[in-house]
């Protein structure tokens, strides 16, 4: 883990975190207690995922913006894949090539977009 903070103990303490550079990673099993602080989410393929629905393409669009707005202000960027009704996010941290505290701060700000 990261210097940068103790380890969160709530999705609160992850949505009022920040997202430093790393160069360190979580192991597997400070990921698995992690991953209740963002519900929705789940670990595959080594990286953070999550599928948001939503109503239309509109919806669909503006969530991806917002989105993106977080990841330019915490310089941490997800992959996404984006269909009419859904986005697909997934979160890794190259530099650790892994996960990182980092990946799941964005998560619990992306989760925090919707209600």
């Amino acid at each position: 883990m990261s210097t940068h903070m103790s380890m969160p103990a709530s999705t609160a303490e992850l949505l009022a975190a920040s997202c430093a550079h790393t160069t360190q990673g979580v192991s597997l099993t400070v990921a698995q207690t992690l991953l209740p602080l963002v519900p929705g989410w789940a670990i595959a393929n080594g990286k953070l995922e999550r599928n948001f629905g939503f109503k239309d393409y509109h919806q669909t669009m503006a969530f991806v913006n917002a989105l993106a707005w977080i990841s330019h202000t915490q310089d941490h960027h997800p992959e996404l894949v984006v269909s009419y009704k859904n986005c697909v996010v997934r979160y890794d941290t190259h530099s650790v090539q892994g996960l990182s505290l980092n990946d799941f701060i964005c998560a619990a700000k992306a989760s925090a977009l919707v209600p």
